[in-house]
């Protein structure tokens, strides 16, 4: 790929987070190979589950205990922490977003099972995912209460009314559901009660009685099939609640916005990884710019160098406090901005029928378009943001509360 900014050294970068840039470097160009068949047809997945790209994201989002040993081949010798994902996300959407997306992996579940699921439930979750070919889901958008989780709808009722203590059933439905037409395995978060406490968040496997996922029909990001989920009287066992083990502030919505502050700022290292891709291809495709031209260009490679930067930066903090809302949602804020504006601006340069001539500039118009609403809008980030600094008159870290509408 051709070199910008994003190509020089980032001093928060040590060798051993250099050696994973180059690892995801080295793959990425398989997902774009693959880019066009899998939005043309997302649900044909089959010839593209031996990707290279696909096993090297799967493997970094498996801890290192629940690896089996083709997964742990993938990882040997490269860092494992949260800029270390941030960094693969970042090269391996450089490659394709979409692409990136489509691959079986633990993804937003994953973070919920690995922030509030006891030992045995992740190792459940875990080994499904592990085979690199079964995709997990994490359901909590609502068609009629987006996230709020006052409003939720979806219920968990006792199997047995005189006994609490026993299994439950499932009743509710979900939307935007990445994967949640063909999850093998994934996390629904529902309400025991009437209290913000009485959300509970279940591992759910699929098949299963009464459980139902059907694709809805998107623009971009296709090949995450993004869907809707319905739930009838499904049979859930009581230890697939996650979080038994903790106080009851850190069973249900707590997992939740943990997860979401850190997918914020993997979608912010998508994006970035995405604005580069249209860099990349531009700056190959127009050979010789004019003076104005060559100016736009090297004013991109500046602002996605920055906000690469941003996004190192901000993965460090939320690794360091899990609280810090404020960082991931002024991080998402800028790399949205950013890729919307590169996508919008650089195909320009390639004359007015760009988009046409060039399958994959249109593409990437769609999917950059796709990540403004992934993890909560720009809006709600902002509203975010305006809360916290009307309470305390500063930006603080995050509190355990999600606003209406915020996540994925």
């Amino acid at each position: 790929m051709t070199a910008l900014a994003l190509d020089a050294e980032d001093p928060v970068l040590d060798a051993a987070h250099r050696r994973m840039r180059a690892r995801a470097r080295e793959v990425a160009p398989a997902l774009r190979e693959a880019a066009l068949a899998i939005d043309a047809d997302p649900a044909r997945m089959d010839d593209h589950l031996g990707n290279p790209a696909f096993r090297l994201f799967r493997a970094m989002g498996i801890p290192e205990r629940f690896q089996d040993e083709r997964n742990r081949a993938e990882v040997r010798g490269l860092p494992r922490d949260f800029l270390a994902l941030m960094i693969c996300s970042m090269e391996l959407a450089r490659g394709d977003a979409g692409t990136m997306f489509a691959a079986p992996a633990p993804a937003l579940a994953g973070v919920v099972v690995r922030t509030i699921g006891d030992e045995r439930q992740q190792a459940s979750f875990y080994e499904r995912i592990a085979d690199g070919a079964t995709w997990a889901f994490c359901a909590i958008t609502e068609p009629q209460a987006g996230s709020d989780a006052t409003r939720m709808q979806t219920a968990l009722t006792p199997a047995d009314p005189g006994d609490r203590s026993g299994d439950w059933l499932l009743n509710g439905a979900k939307k935007y559901v990445g994967n949640g037409s063909r999850g093998g395995v994934g996390v629904v978060f529902a309400q025991t009660g009437t209290s913000p406490l009485g959300v509970r968040a279940v591992l759910l496997e699929l098949p299963a009685p009464g459980a139902h996922g059907e694709a809805l029909d998107m623009i971009g990001l296709r090949g995450a099939r993004i869907s809707e989920m319905t739930f009838r009287e499904v049979p859930i066992a009581r230890d697939r609640l996650l979080g038994a083990h903790l106080p009851a502030t850190r069973r249900g919505m707590w997992g939740a916005v943990t997860a979401f502050y850190g997918a914020r700022v993997q979608v912010s290292a998508t994006a970035v990884g995405l604005a580069a891709a249209v860099h990349d291809y531009v700056r190959a495709e127009r050979r010789t710019p004019s003076p104005a031209e060559r100016r736009v260009l090297e004013t991109a490679s500046l602002r996605i160098a920055a906000v690469a930067r941003l996004v190192h930066r901000t993965a460090l903090l939320v690794e360091a406090d899990q609280g810090r809302g404020d960082a991931s949602a002024l991080c998402k804020l800028e790399a949205v901005r950013l890729v919307r504006d590169v996508t919008r601006r650089l195909p320009a340069l390639l004359g007015r029928g760009a988009l046409l001539d060039h399958p994959l500039l249109e593409k990437w118009a769609r999917d950059a378009a796709a990540l403004e609403l992934m993890e909560g809008t720009s809006d709600i980030q902002r509203l975010r943001l305006a809360q916290d600094f009307a309470r305390s008159g500063t930006v603080p870290a995050g509190r355990d509360t999600v606003p209406a509408g915020e996540g994925g």
